[in-house]
Formats: C-alpha cells, sequence, structure tokens
C-alpha cells in the first residue's frame, strides 16, 4: 500500500489471530478516516461529566438537590458504564462495532440537548443516562476497534485516543463556565451547548458505516473472531459454549486485577471530575478558577496519555509505572487536605498526573490478551466490573460531605483508596495474558 498511513496494518509483530487473517484491509483513506472517527469520538467521552462538575452546584440549586443526591448524581455515570457496557460485545457482534460507535455517538448528542431543559432531578438523570449510555459501549469498544485496525501499534493508538478523550475532558472543565457566562449566565445553556460537539463525531462513523471495505472487513473479522472463541461468550447462539467462556474469564487473577485496578482508577477520576471543583470553591476559590484548576488535571492527561501507553507497552511489567502514579495521587490528597487553596495548582497538577492511570488500564487491556476476541472479553469484563467497583465512591463522598459538613473524610477515602489501587495495578501489570490462565 503506497500510503505510509496505511502501513500500519501490516503484520503485527504479536502472532496473529485467525480474524487477523481473515479480515480484508480497508483502503488508505479508510484509514485516516477510523482515525478521525477514534479521535473524535474520545474527545466525547467526557464532557458530559466534567461539564456537569464545572456548574454542579449551579445546578443542584437550579434542580433543589441535596448533597446525597448530588452525590448520586456523580455516582450515574460508572453505574451507567457498567450496565451498558457489558451489553457491547454483544451488540459489536451483531451491529458491527462502528455501528455501535455510531449509534453512542447518536445518543450522546441526543443527551446532551435533551438534559439542560427538563424541568426536574428525574428528567435530568433521565437525560445524563441517554448520553452516559453512549458514552459506556465507545468505552468498551475503542480498545476493540484499536486491536482490530491497528494491531501492532496499540500503544501508540491508545495513547492517542486516550490524549483525545484527555483533551475534551480539559476543554469541558475549562471552557465551560466561560462558556455561561457568555450565554447570559444560564446553566441550561451552558450544558447544552457540548451537544454541538457531540453532533461532529457522528459524521465519521455514519461515513464508515457506509463504507463497503469497513463493512466486509468487520463481517469477516466477526465471524473469525467467533470461530476462535468470541462465540463463548454469553448471548450467542451456540448455547453449550457461554458457561466455559464465562468460567475462563472469571478464574483469571490478571482480569480480576485489572478490573480492580480500573474500578479504583475510576473511582478517582469521577471523584475528581465531580467534586474537586466544589473542593477548592468551598476553600475560597472562584468558579472559573476553580474550573480552571479542574482543567489542569484533565490537561494533564494529552501528553501523559500519548506517552504513558507507549512506554508501557514497551515494559514487560507495568508496575513501576502504577506506583508511581498512585504516589502522585497521595501527595495530591494530602495537599487538598492540608492547602487546598494555597497549593491549589500543585495539587491539581499532581492529581492530573495520578488520573493518568486510565490510559494505562486501557494499554494493558490490550496487552494482557493475545487475540482480538480476548480483548473484547476483557475489555467488557474488565470496564463492565471496574465500574460496578467504582459506583459507591462519588455517593460515598457526598454523603460524608454533607453529614461532616467539611472535605476532612471525604478526601481522607480518596486517599485510602489509592492503596488498593496501587496494588491491584500492580497485579494487573505483571507479564502474562488471560490465556496463561484459562
Amino acid at each position: 500500500m503506497p500510503d505510509d498511513e496505511t502501513k500500519i496494518l501490516a503484520p503485527a509483530a504479536e502472532p496473529r489471530t485467525a480474524a487477523d487473517a481473515a479480515r480484508p484491509q480497508p483502503a488508505g483513506w479508510t484509514v485516516k478516516l477510523v482515525i478521525a472517527g477514534i479521535v473524535l469520538a474520545a474527545v466525547n467521552l467526557r464532557p458530559a461529566i466534567t461539564s456537569l462538575g464545572a456548574l454542579l452546584e449551579e445546578v443542584r440549586d437550579g434542580l433543589g438537590m441535596s448533597g446525597s443526591v448530588a452525590g448520586v448524581l456523580t455516582s450515574v455515570p460508572p453505574l451507567c458504564f457498567a450496565v451498558f457496557g457489558v451489553m457491547s460485545p454483544r451488540l459489536a457482534r451483531r451491529f458491527g462495532p462502528g455501528a455501535v460507535v455510531c449509534a453512542g455517538m447518536v445518543a450522546i448528542t441526543a443527551g446532551l440537548v435533551i438534559r439542560p431543559f427538563t424541568s426536574g432531578t428525574a428528567g435530568f438523570l433521565a437525560a445524563s443516562a441517554l448520553a452516559l449510555m453512549g458514552i459506556a459501549v465507545s468505552n468498551v469498544l475503542m480498545p476493540v476497534i484499536v486491536k482490530r485496525y491497528f494491531p501492532d501499534r496499540v500503544g501508540t493508538m491508545t495513547g492517542l485516543y486516550s490524549m483525545a478523550l484527555a483533551l475534551g475532558t480539559a476543554l469541558a472543565a475549562a471552557l465551560t463556565v466561560p462558556l455561561t457566562d457568555g450565554l447570559g449566565g444560564s446553566w441550561r445553556l451552558g450544558l447544552g451547548v457540548w451537544a454541538v460537539l457531540a453532533a461532529v463525531a457522528v459524521l465519521p462513523w455514519i461515513a464508515l458505516i457506509k463504507d463497503h471495505s469497513v463493512t466486509a472487513a468487520n463481517a469477516a473479522g466477526t465471524t473469525a473472531v467467533e470461530a476462535s472463541g468470541t462465540a463463548d461468550l454469553p448471548g450467542t447462539a451456540d448455547a453449550a459454549r457461554p458457561q466455559p467462556a464465562a468460567r475462563r474469564i472469571t478464574s483469571s487473577r490478571t482480569a480480576w486485577a485489572l478490573a480492580c485496578f480500573f474500578g479504583l482508577q475510576a473511582t478517582a477520576a469521577y471523584i475528581t471530575m465531580g467534586w474537586m471543583p466544589q473542593i477548592f470553591r468551598d476553600a475560597g476559590v472562584s468558579a472559573g478558577t476553580a474550573g480552571l484548576l479542574l482543567a489542569v488535571t484533565m490537561v494533564m492527561g494529552v501528553p501523559l496519555a500519548f506517552v504513558i501507553p507507549r512506554l508501557a507497552s514497551r515494559m514487560k511489567n507495568q508496575g513501576p509505572i502504577v506506583i508511581a502514579l498512585g504516589a502522585c495521587g497521595l501527595v495530591g490528597y494530602a495537599g487538598l487536605y492540608l492547602a487546598p487553596a494555597g497549593g491549589a495548582w500543585v495539587w491539581a497538577l499532581l492529581l492530573g498526573i495520578s488520573n493518568c492511570s486510565f490510559p494505562l488500564a486501557l494499554t494493558m487491556i490490550g496487552m494482557r490478551s493475545r487475540s482480538g476476541a480476548g480483548v473484547v472479553r476483557l475489555s467488557a469484563f474488565a470496564q463492565s466490573t471496574g465500574y460496578l467497583i467504582s459506583i459507591p465512591g462519588p455517593l460515598l463522598v457526598g454523603v460524608l460531605y454533607q453529614h461532616s459538613g467539611g472535605w476532612g473524610l471525604p478526601i481522607g477515602l480518596m486517599a485510602g483508596l489509592m492503596v488498593p489501587q496501587i496494588a491491584a495495578g500492580i497485579l494487573a501489570g505483571r507479564d502474562r495474558t488471560i490465556e496463561d490462565e484459562s
């Protein structure tokens, strides 16, 4: 293939599976379209959450929420990711990963359009859940798409995807308050404007669905994956095989370690996105500055989300990276407890480094299985189980904040959860695959 970018679809250094061998190779322009689709989708996977964090106080006042109800609201993302993420492999087998991601972008757009103009808490939660459903299926399928189209560039493409995700997260955190002020001070318009960015992300996926070469690749890949083991997933036509496959993934210590690591880093991330601006505002920082501080935390993922996956993919054991990121988190939480306003920019920076456990977890998902079929199973299991683990965290922070009247206990909880996160990450980072443990 003459196009240099198309060369990334050359045979991978890792063993080729039946799915890889059977899949037709898309044209060069299609590869560029896939890259554009991945980047635009990634940019839209967090603004629904961080835009709300920046305006949480205004939303609480406007809808009459208590601190505990706001805690429920900040727990909705991981709940939706757990519930809807587990459906992703089945949907991908039936409709193809690209079509499911396209539907996810449509759901994000619709949820962001509807959410700001609901009249009560229940409607606000339902519209948020619609957007989060789209985020959930895309979260699970992004590693699958990366593995399918870029099998020998998992670290590089995961880094690009994670960097775009961090950029979208930071933009929503930094710009939501200024946009709200520019739109007349209405928090409803400030939240709704992010639907425009989501609508743009729908376009490349529509083009990919209509591309017959991609459709053929997906069909052949799905058939071969099913033949090589994905048909063992629960919900497939082969009724005799679901239970053995389920036992294999749940009997893997590496899969459980990765799920726990994913869940605990997600807990930290959603507590940070949902509550960190409020911590700074309660310490006397203005709303605009608090939004910028959250943006600093999120924007750290832009360079580091590109560097960390590439570094991790070159290491046999990712434990040292896990320890370094966890140490930054512990120091950041200590700073929030001792001097939240005095060292605000330093704490935001350190917590931003710590939050780069997310791209590390995604990279390990791609590395802890030898095949595309294994990545599908591991991605769905680790992310869905991980998000279930993360549900109580933001809710507990809200309850502790309301009943203690301060941030001492919530910050203590955040720091305490960092210790098992480091331990689980060290276990997940060992040089082995789920196939070794089957």
